[in-house]
């Protein structure tokens, strides 16, 4: 696997990619910064596509050697994926950097916004919420109203969240109040967010956006009365206002707060249910299909949350991939998936759940399975799998989490042991409630009392995972370093045992 996933070019695309978009986008000038990065970046594409493209051509000429001249080719094929993946990223990224909020007067002077809601709001412990607007217009003092453009984060007052839950997304609103001072370091570019004195819906969000929010609503009701149901609000809506603020606080000081964030975990269980339900009457390929349909409305419903976007473009990309359409290799479909989710929104890359998801999921794939190669057969399956998982996670995230929230909770890999497979079994046991209560109401009498036991648990669990020390004062720049090496490590491990097993002898 090692040796097979390098030697596409997909990878090198998304180095190029990967460089242009964090490294140079962001340095891109503010006065008309697409002219000159992304014409720029153009002809850098340009240049550099025609000169390998031309050597490779000319290898012939150049060398007689054909094992030398296969080589030199792929090479010339490796440098244009590069160049290619450089020209996205910078294009992409200086997009996201052009994209900042205007507003047609300075943030000290705005005195309301008007916008549309781009999500649904999210509601805090004390009755306040938030949410992001895409912002329209802006109003000053003395009456004075402008056009802007870009979005904003804006803190809303107690009372404002349960009609703004009601209206949904895509609802005009006019909000009243000020900037902070302080920036929002989540989003590049958003700036400081808007604290909300008063909130005016100007009306109601489309007919389809309307019956999508009465949808979340109502399974959003049906969690309203069990203790557990915070929680199976937060594991298949993605929506945390009703989850206790302590579990919230045991999940992260346990190092297993991605748990609760909608990710490629919880997309395997809803798609593992459909596969169940379609496969035998439909057949593999057109049961893929109709997965694939499925996930997508499932997606509208929950909204487009940066983690469960990658899990959704793999999903597709591997039902492609069963129809036929390239081999189903998983390390190139994530690559892919990165290129495919930068280009839909440039602005996502900057979001912590999108580096953390594509960081988690990479480390698994490479680290992971190198560490299971080695301890498969050492110890049971059933351990083996989920510890290598957890370890080339928690390997690849370590540097940006240290970064992010200051430490770094190595009993996280042990305590996912017994997380992931308990919240995957009250996922689906909450999904079958949800079904009953629909269809069978008073079946769920039956169900109920198995997720308080599950819910139970999953909070003693976390609980003696958050009382396993923090490490705290490594530096960041440090644990990268020391992530890269132990990647590059055991990947050369696992390709070296692999051609041990294939008694392929060694070049000393």
């Amino acid at each position: 696997m090692t040796a097979a996933f390098i030697r596409s070019p997909v990878i090198y695309a998304v180095f190029g990619a990967l460089g242009s978009y964090y490294g140079l986008a962001g340095l891109s000038p503010r006065g008309d910064p697409r002219l000159s990065w992304i014409w720029g970046g153009a002809l850098v594409l340009g240049a550099l596509i025609a000169l390998f493209r031309v050597l490779g051509d000319s290898s012939e000429r150049f060398f007689r050697d054909l094992t030398i001249r296969y080589y030199f080719r792929k090479i010339c094929r490796y440098a244009i994926a590069l160049a290619l993946g450089f020209s996205l990223g910078l294009t992409v990224g200086t997009i996201n950097a052009a994209s900042e909020l205007r507003l047609g007067l300075k943030r000290e002077k705005v005195r309301g916004i008007t916008g549309t809601l781009l999500d649904d709001p999210r509601a805090f412990t004390d009755g306040r919420g938030m949410g992001y607007l895409t912002v329209s217009g802006a109003s000053g003092t003395g009456g004075i109203r402008t056009s802007a453009r870009g979005r904003a984060l804006v803190f809303f007052p107690a009372g404002a969240i349960p009609r703004l839950k009601e209206f949904g997304r895509g609802a005009p609103v006019y909000v009243e109040g000020s900037f902070l001072s302080s920036p929002n370091p989540g989003i590049s570019g958003s700036g400081p967010p808007f604290r909300a004195g008063a909130v005016h819906l100007l009306g109601a969000a489309s007919a389809v956006e309307q019956l999508r929010t009465g949808i979340r609503m109502e399974v959003l009701e049906k969690f309203a009365g069990p203790s557990w149901g915070g929680l199976a609000a937060a594991l298949i809506l993605g929506v945390k206002d009703d989850l206790d603020s302590t579990m919230t606080e045991l999940f992260s000081a346990a190092g297993c707060s991605h748990v609760l964030a909608l990710s490629g975990m919880h997309l395997a269980v809803l798609s593992a249910l459909i596969a169940f339900l379609l496969k035998k009457p439909l057949g593999l390929k057109p049961a893929a299909l109709a997965g694939a349909f499925f996930i997508l409305l499932y997606v509208y419903l929950v909204g487009p949350q940066p983690s469960l976007v990658r899990a959704v473009i793999m999903y597709l990309l591997g039902t492609a991939a069963i129809l036929g359409a390239f081999p189903r290799q998983p390390v190139p479909l994530l690559c892919m998936a990165f290129l495919i989710q930068i280009i839909l929104d440039p602005s996502s890359g900057n979001s912590l759940s999108f580096m953390l998801s594509y960081l988690a999921l990479g480390g698994i794939l490479t680290a992971g399975e190198a560490v299971h190669d080695l301890i498969r057969g050492k110890i049971p399956e059933i351990l083996a799998q989920p510890l290598s998982a957890s370890l080339g996670a928690f390997i690849a995230t370590v540097a940006i989490s240290a970064a992010a929230f200051g430490v770094i909770r190595p009993g996280g890999i042990g305590v996912g042991l017994g997380i992931v497979p308990l919240s995957t079994f009250f996922m689906i046991l909450a999904i079958v409630y949800l079904g009953l209560s629909f269809f069978l109401p008073p079946l769920t009498g039956i169900v109920d009392p198995v997720l308080s036991v599950l819910y139970d648990l999953l909070g003693g669990t976390v609980l003696l995972g958050s009382r396993i020390p923090a490490v705290e004062g490594i530096s960041p720049a440090i644990l990268g370093c020391i992530s890269l090496v132990l990647v590059c490590g055991l990947l050369y491990v696992q390709n070296y045992f692999a051609l041990l097993r294939k008694k392929i002898v060694l070049p000393d």
